[in-house]
């Protein structure tokens, strides 16, 4: 219950679509639009992009092996990067915080809003992780010129 009141508060401060376990950002920019934004918001932060999964990509590519005739994404990536900074504070205060790393921000369109962008990632624990989520929040935001 104490994190859903949480999220619903950060809900009403971001203006931002709250799930349960994910903090999203929706657009009318492109899709690359907002990945553009998204590498430079990451690069400007003074990381590095450690993958980029095209998971979109990989689930049309194998839907009809996998029976499916449900097309999920018109679009989608997930960008992989950490903050050794940020990382050795997290991981100082608990050495547990290494399954959290690398972090992961998602942009999305889906069939059925196909002029929309989503921008997001998953919300983290209370405590040090937090300062995570911050960070993630500040390039999500920034990727989308909520800056």
């Amino acid at each position: 219950m104490k994190t859903l009141i949480g999220a619903l508060a950060l809900s009403l401060i971001t203006s931002a679509a709250v799930a349960a376990d994910m903090i999203t950002y929706d657009t009318e920019d492109s899709f690359d639009d907002v990945v553009f934004g998204l590498e430079n918001a990451i690069l400007d932060a003074g990381l590095v992009i450690d993958s980029v999964s095209h998971t979109g990509a990989m689930l049309e590519r194998t839907r009809v092996d996998m029976g499916s005739d449900v097309v999920l994404f018109n679009d989608a990536d997930v960008f992989s990067f950490c903050s050794a900074q940020v990382s050795r504070k997290v991981m100082e205060a608990d050495p547990m915080n290494i399954v959290f790393c690398p972090y992961d921000i998602f942009v999305m369109v889906r069939p059925d809003t196909p002029d929309v962008t989503t921008i997001g990632f998953r919300t983290y624990p209370e405590g040090a992780m937090k300062e995570v989520e911050a960070l993630l929040d500040g390039i999500a935001r920034s990727a989308v010129g909520l800056d």
